[in-house]
């Protein structure tokens, strides 16, 4: 008996056309986006020229995605209909909603990257500003600086962090763990320049009234970046399964050798997140490295002897103690902002490799 869907005709082999099948392609949002973006390109670039403005990045993405939002809905009401229209309206409103938010960040990166860029040469990075009151100089002094300090306060503080949160999550019990617990909550909020007035204390104490040096600087960025890496740690120590502490009890593993190769491979990759934002929460950090390293115009390798300049602070004089030429300050200042952030993105996708390279593989 033939019916009528025995009647159609077959359309096997025959190519899907989109636009007939009520659905738009893959492709068509992106093409959408692209289009709208130039076209709010070359509006802000002709009113930047006409009026010898800035052109404006954020005015750029946000007008683009909000007309992309408006021909997206309509193009899709009149080929997919009203129910599909509105899930891409939503769908772009939470993406809109994700482009707000990053709106700030867009706009720090453009206008650090143009800036910066005109002194982001060989001498930037070979040069200190020793002797140089006007053009020309770098920041290698404080590059070195910046690495020095940084990287010795990561030493002081990862092991005392990671071995706290252990502690925590693994045997603290008690009255002396909720101490702990409240000590580094309150270390987590202290002011940055406490911890720079800290440190220069205890080295005056020791060494006599006045002296700076990049130890001194080190400390405090090790009491900033301590709190941090005890509460990123901890919540990823307390995200390991128990079930895997009971397995290795139940194979007669002690528990310092359960804590070394499963609890810590197991969060090795949150572990290292957390290592990276205290980083990335002290690099930047201008107040303490004044007050405990002083600054200078010297290369510096010794942490142990003289004052030591670093990067945020070499950004903070070059802006405010302009000299003769202005503008070579300036430019100076904006290299080593750009200079700060691509070492703390270097960082980032260090941090990432070692996390990726150390954690459990886990078989299919």
């Amino acid at each position: 008996m033939t019916t009528t869907l025995d009647r159609r005709p077959s359309t096997q082999g025959d190519p899907l056309n989109v636009y007939s099948s009520g659905r738009l392609p893959n492709w068509s949002p992106w093409v959408i986006l692209l289009a709208s973006i130039a076209t709010f390109a070359a509006i802000f670039a002709l009113v930047a020229a006409s009026d010898g403005s800035d052109f404006s990045i954020v005015g750029t993405v946000f007008f683009g995605f909000v007309l992309s939002t408006a021909v997206l809905v309509l193009v899709s009401r009149m080929v997919e209909g009203s129910r599909q229209s509105v899930d891409r309206l939503v769908t772009s409103l939470v993406v809109l909603a994700f482009v707000i938010a990053l709106l700030p960040l867009i706009s720090l990166v453009f206008t650090v990257v143009t800036n910066g860029l005109p002194r982001f040469d060989l001498e930037f990075f070979t040069f200190s500003m020793r002797n140089i009151v006007g053009e020309g100089g770098g920041a290698v002094h404080a590059i070195v600086g910046t690495l020095l300090m940084t990287g010795t306060a990561a030493l002081i503080s990862i092991p005392i962090g990671l071995m706290t949160s252990i502690y925590l999550v693994e045997y603290g019990r008690g009255r002396l763990a909720r101490a702990i617990t409240f000590f580094v909550d309150v270390m987590t909020g202290i002011p940055s320049i406490v911890a720079g007035l800290f440190a220069y204390a205890v080295f005056s104490a020791l060494l006599g009234p006045g002296e700076r040096l990049g130890l001194a600087g080190a400390m405090a960025l090790a009491v900033l970046m301590i709190p941090v890496v005890v509460r990123s740690s901890e919540e990823m120590l307390r995200l390991v399964p128990n079930e895997l502490r009971e397995a290795a009890f139940a194979l007669g593993v002690p528990k310092w050798l359960m804590i070394l190769k499963v609890v810590l491979p197991t969060s090795i990759a949150g572990i290292t997140t957390g290592i990276m934002l205290s980083i990335a929460r002290v690099i930047g950090e201008t107040a303490p490295l004044l007050i405990a390293a002083g600054f200078t115009n010297n290369l510096n390798y010794d942490l142990t002897e003289g004052r030591m300049q670093s990067l945020p602070v070499f950004v903070y004089t070059s802006y405010i103690s302009q000299g003769t030429d202005a503008q070579a300050y300036l430019d100076r200042a904006w290299a080593g902002a750009l200079t700060l952030i691509l070492i703390v993105m270097i960082l980032n996708l260090l941090a990432r490799f070692i996390a990726r390279q150390f954690a459990p593989k886990l078989g299919r």
